[in-house]
């Protein structure tokens, strides 16, 4: 089964009485917040200001049972829209003002940059009710297959500018599930200090589990995180259970080495080399780990500065690392770097023991 229908007209203030019962956050949707205040005040701008919105789409589960989509038992489930009704809600809330650029095109004398709901309440009540009474156009979408939700949501944000981690978890499959599972451990949850808002961290967590999958670091751009999807789906199961453990059971020993919020982890692109690396070193030097790497970066750093002031006693090693990180997620970088950082490491344990 599976029909789009125009939602009845309800005014904003409807849906601010319905937000219990919508699911904001359904498996496919990106995360809450993307757009920024700025964003979302614009938005009400264009209510204030009668332009254009487009329609926002939404699951519809109050009229048949899909226990499979619908495991938070709401009403309703976010499609296409999330960004919009969030902008809503909050200005609603008074979490938003009104732009300080905001211009009542009707009468323009009107002084409204700045002001809140709560604001247009008291002093241009016209105003709040205009925004109250304002009629998103929503579709419902009733179905109870999965695959078609996910499949509409990639296709209405084609021409957006999703990441490849947010195409990615709309699609059904092992992978998203295990890579948005994945973001719970305490790694991502404590030690990590790059934004996730787009999906860095589902992205991260896909592509460590690619080099677990196929047993060594592998090309890791949108392509190849997207093959694996498929890829994963016909493997045989000790093959995938056996990388889940490894992961795992890395992301523990990682956890140890790395302090919260370590601002070694500033970046995502750097996780998946500390990863390779750190699988390679036994137990008993782990806590040699960290202190080497706040070593090895001063180092990198400083070698990069000889480079730029053209002077002569460079360290090879360290400009090959560098000259690697500008090809991110290649595997050819991947082993220059893990390469470099297990033999400069296998140096540096030896003479904490000496």
């Amino acid at each position: 089964m599976f029909k789009v229908l125009p939602f009845e007209p309800k005014p904003l203030s409807w849906w601010v009485t319905q937000r219990k019962n919508i699911d904001m956050s359904p498996t496919y949707q990106r995360r809450g917040n993307i757009w920024s205040d700025v964003d979302k005040a614009y938005l009400i701008d264009t209510i204030l200001n009668e332009y254009d919105i487009p329609k926002i789409y939404i699951a519809d589960f109050s009229f048949f049972s899909a226990k499979k989509l619908n495991r938070k038992k709401r009403k309703y489930a976010i499609i296409d829209g999330k960004q919009r009704f969030e902008a809503v809600f909050d200005f609603l809330d008074n979490k938003v003002v009104l732009n300080p650029g905001f211009r009542f095109d009707e009468n323009p004398k009107l002084k409204l940059a700045g002001l809140s709901y709560t604001d247009l309440q008291s002093n241009h009540p016209e105003l709040a009710e205009k925004i109250e009474t304002y009629s998103f156009t929503v579709m419902r979408v009733v179905t109870d297959d999965e695959s078609k939700i996910n499949e509409m949501f990639v296709r209405l944000n084609h021409s957006k500018p999703l990441t490849g981690a947010e195409i990615r978890n709309a699609m059904v499959g092992e992978v998203p599930a295990i890579s948005r599972a994945t973001v719970f451990h305490t790694f991502f949850v404590k030690c990590i200090r790059f934004k996730v808002k787009r999906g860095a961290d589902l992205n991260t967590a896909t592509k460590l589990l690619s080099f677990e999958f196929f047993g060594k670091p592998v090309d890791t751009k949108r392509k190849q995180l997207n093959e694996l999807v498929q890829v994963w789906e016909t493997a045989p199961k000790t093959k995938k259970d056996r990388a889940r453990d490894r992961m795992a059971s890395n992301l523990d020993a990682m956890s140890e080495v790395f302090i919260d919020k370590d601002p070694l982890l500033g970046s995502e692109g750097i996780v998946p080399v500390y990863y390779w690396f750190i699988r390679g070193v036994d137990q008993a030097k782990l806590k040699l780990v960290r202190e080497f790497l706040v070593k090895f970066r001063c180092e990198l750093e400083g070698n990069n500065l000889k480079i730029k002031n053209g002077e002569k006693d460079v360290d090879a090693d360290l400009a090959a690392y560098q000259a690697a990180s500008r090809s991110t997620n290649d595997q050819g970088s991947f082993k220059t770097r893990t390469d470099i950082l297990k033999r400069r490491f296998a140096n540096y344990s030896r003479n904490s023991a000496s």
